[in-house]
């Protein structure tokens, strides 16, 4: 039986200790006791005014370039169904998030993986398949802190595949959760504020900076994509949450929202390093990329030890991992995704420890047969 007090590294979510719940009480009573008819109607597909106002002036676009929608993968969902058909091609990082997979996967998008480097995506390798006649409607890209390798794309390659989208004519899709979660480093700017041609529809969320539960994110694009997505989300829902929405622009006002992405960050750059630490010390013979920011760090566990034979032997230990075959089109069997955002410190070593014990039970099962 495994034990009872299971660690989880499997989901990419804040734990309740780095959530400010007092804080979303306040902004909760604040936005009924502001804005009550607003709130409690079914409001408009582009979501809650003042917050669309707010996320404008973030990103420096004219507000008809903005929607807010029930989460950032329904912004996804909205994007993907204005671009990809059946046999569209497009480009997505390798690995990527496994939902952006099942999203293009189940539009029948001709997809195109391209591998992700510690500064994040081989735009030669792009650059080159373009060369040869490729012509993608979409390259979806996750800049910062990539879920699931947790790598950041560098300035250099931001600029070129601005500059290779201008001349080959597609659009980059810059999915960005993380923005904001940034523990070391300096801040990158977005594709979104360098390219000048709508070549670039932007996506984010305030589930990483605020909380999961209240399910609200972003798209920014051109005027036009923006309206048809409008349309598609009055087509499907009417208008999207309003009463979360208004929480969250009152969080924002009142400087709570400043407060939270500091203690998170706070938070993630302790559990990020114990993580590393802790696999250094378990398992010396892994490699990882440690991350800047973001929720996620990516392992690669070595040749010898197969993602699918471990997963039920760490499950039996009382441990949860995502395995790498799940962010990738083919390949990813010796690798893990690690979630270290719900995982409190004093938990990451022993977690990690488990981790080692099962590869252990895995070997020694093989050495049975």
């Amino acid at each position: 039986m495994p034990p009872e007090d299971v660690i989880s590294f499997s989901r990419g979510a804040p734990s309740l200790d780095i959530v400010d719940i007092d804080g979303l009480k306040a902004a909760a009573v604040k936005a009924l006791e502001d804005d009550p008819a607003r709130i409690a109607g079914y409001g408009t597909s582009v979501g809650y005014p003042p917050l669309r106002e707010w996320i404008a002036a973030k990103h420096d676009v004219d507000t008809d370039q903005v929607i807010v929608t029930n989460g950032s993968m329904q912004a996804d969902a909205f994007l993907f169904d204005q671009y990809v058909k059946p046999d569209s091609p497009v480009i997505v990082e390798r690995p990527t998030y496994d939902r952006t997979l099942l999203g293009l996967r189940n539009r029948r998008g001709d997809l195109h993986p391209v591998t992700v480097e510690a500064d994040g995506l081989n735009v030669d390798e792009v650059e080159a398949a373009l060369k040869r006649g490729l012509r993608p409607v979409l390259a979806h890209i996750i800049p910062n802190f990539q879920n699931p390798a947790g790598v950041t794309l560098s300035l250099e390659k931001r600029q070129r595949l601005v500059a290779l989208a201008d001349e080959y004519d597609f659009t980059i899709f810059e999915d960005d959760p993380y923005l904001d979660i940034r523990f070391r480093g300096d801040n990158l700017p977005t594709m979104l504020s360098m390219e000048s041609d709508d070549r670039v529809v932007f996506a984010s969320s305030f589930s990483k900076t605020v909380c999961p539960g209240l399910r609200t994110g972003y798209l920014v694009g051109p005027a036009d994509v923006i309206a048809k997505i409008a349309k598609q989300a009055t087509n499907t829902y009417i208008a999207p949450n309003m009463f979360a929405q208004a929480t969250i622009y009152q969080f924002a006002l009142s400087g709570a929202l400043e407060e939270s992405i500091k203690n998170v960050k706070h938070a993630l750059a302790e559990r990020a390093d114990t993580l590393a630490a802790a696999l250094r010390e378990h398992l010396p013979q892994s490699h990882c990329v440690v991350p800047d920011g973001g929720y996620f760090l990516w392992v690669d566990l070595g040749e010898d030890v197969e993602v699918d034979k471990l997963l039920p032997a760490a499950t039996a230990r009382g441990v949860q991992v995502v395995k790498g075959t799940d962010f990738v089109i083919d390949g990813g069997h010796h690798s893990l995704r690690l979630a270290y955002s719900a995982v409190r410190p004093e938990r990451i070593d022993e977690g990690v420890r488990r981790m080692a014990q099962a590869i252990e039970d895995c070997r020694l099962a093989d050495t049975r047969l």
